[in-house]
């Protein structure tokens, strides 16, 4: 027996599948994973419409597409931290992540946490609520009472700013590496040394 729900499912989803199948080949790397992904997406899609159907489908459904695509992502990233036992005993060779890449994942959070720091106060505050928290645009100006075109400014301002501090931080010449290096040698005269020029 068909329920309101299914036709509803039918009509508004189902009708996409070839946007949609289109869609998570060019955007997913693994073109194997694009059937259970879809069905993932369906199944997502129809659970939420059993609670609430969305305004606008087509939009729900590609919506859902990029969040689920997006999750396994971070899944995929996420290393776990739980003890395994003895590796010397089951001799198992570990070394997809060298002491070298940990460090340099380290530097890279530690470079955008303090470009983040940087950022001016209602920036950063609005970066961290669309970026972070994911908030719609309408919802962030909403709880902020600005407009919606303050935000995307903010926004877009708050990008550029990150990746000038993170790129100016990571680079060997950059302006800051200058400025530390004069300090220093500034702070080092200061003492009574006799550094060459």
């Amino acid at each position: 027996m068909e329920t309101a729900l299914d036709a509803w499912f039918v009509t508004e989803i189902l009708a996409h599948e070839a946007a949609l199948v289109q869609f998570l080949r060019h955007a997913w790397p693994h073109a194997d994973e694009v059937s259970d992904l879809r069905q993932e997406i369906y199944v997502r899609v129809y659970e939420a419409a059993g609670k609430s159907r969305p305004l606008q489908p087509k939009s729900f459904l590609f919506a859902t597409a990029r969040h689920l695509m997006t999750d396994r992502l971070r899944r995929g990233r996420i290393v776990s931290i739980e003890p395994a036992g003895d590796f010397d005993a089951s001799n198992v060779l570990i070394d997809e992540v060298s002491p070298e890449r940990r460090f340099g994942a380290r530097q890279i959070v530690r470079r955008l946490a303090d470009a983040f720091d940087r950022l001016p106060d209602r920036c950063r505050q609005i970066v961290w609520l669309r970026r972070v928290e994911e908030l719609p645009q309408k919802e962030v100006a909403a709880r902020l009472g600005i407009t919606e075109k303050a935000v995307e400014k903010q926004i877009a301002k708050g990008m550029r700013l990150l990746a000038d501090y993170y790129h100016d931080e990571a680079a060997p010449g950059g302006a800051r590496a200058t400025a530390k290096a004069a300090a220093t040698m500034e702070a080092g005269r200061g003492h009574g040394r006799n550094d060459p020029d």
